[in-house]
């Protein structure tokens, strides 16, 4: 276990659902993985970072891991973000101890109230869902049960769902086009798990700057804000490809 990061989530006393977003504790997470099949893929590297808004990047506390999926690299993956089979094999840990450890911090912070951030949400949660199946982990839920702790619905903050909604501007919205939109200067290269997170909670402080209702969204009304912003997004981008003969996309957001 990574008892740094622990001791940190377990300092912080629970959060409010009045709390905002601008002044809310963040876990950061981000995955890199052998490619973009949940439940077929799995992670190969994973970062936490936790972040205390009063303190900012200075004061953030980081977890990462190298994981040994036993699973092979896609070769598109690997180009990407730069593992190898090779390389895995011998200096990632066993996925039943990294992905039971970076359950474990999730668990731990959710019952905290600190919501765990993370840029395209669905992705690396679904990623993660699907080792802890694979590996037959316990699940959030289950951990937080276990600690006595009543499971509550995860609470999560997706930078790309809120810029959908809050910004009007046209081109991609990939973390390195969104990080350059709003002014965060990279700590490290993209495609890095760490450089990753990071970059994603930097997002907030901008955010909440340039369109204070983001500042000032709390807690409890979180999730449902960004369910109806993905709904208004999902809608508006089906619209465009009807336009253009293209088949509409599916799903809620989480």
């Amino acid at each position: 276990m990574n008892d740094e990061l622990m001791k940190a989530i377990e300092a912080i006393a629970p959060q409010d659902e009045s709390t905002t977003l601008a002044d809310s504790m963040l876990l950061g997470f981000d995955t890199e993985t052998t490619g973009i099949a949940a439940g077929r893929d799995a992670i190969v590297s994973a970062t936490l970072v936790l972040r205390d808004p009063s303190k900012g990047y200075d004061g953030d506390v980081i977890a990462t891991w190298i994981v040994n999926p036993h699973h092979p690299m896609n070769p598109r993956a690997s180009e990407v973000n730069g593992f190898t089979d090779e390389f895995l094999a011998e200096h990632g840990a066993e996925p039943t101890e990294a992905i039971d450890e970076i359950a474990a911090l999730i668990a731990a912070a959710q019952a905290r109230r600190i919501p765990l951030l993370a840029y395209n949400a669905p992705f690396d949660l679904a990623m993660l869902n699907g080792d802890v199946t694979r590996w037959k982990l316990a699940t959030l839920d289950e951990r937080q049960a276990a600690e006595g702790v009543s499971p509550m619905p995860l609470l999560v903050v997706d930078p790309l769902v809120i810029d959908r909604k809050v910004s009007r501007r046209k081109g991609k919205r990939t973390l390195t086009d969104t990080t350059f939109y709003y002014g965060v200067e990279p700590h490290g290269d993209f495609h890095d798990a760490t450089a990753d997170t990071i970059a994603a909670v930097d997002l907030i402080t901008p955010m909440s700057t340039l369109y204070p209702q983001v500042g000032h969204l709390a807690l409890g009304d979180l999730m449902a804000w960004q369910r109806a912003a993905y709904v208004d997004w999902r809608d508006s981008f089906n619209d465009w490809l009807s336009s253009r003969g293209r088949a509409p996309i599916h799903g809620d957001w989480l």
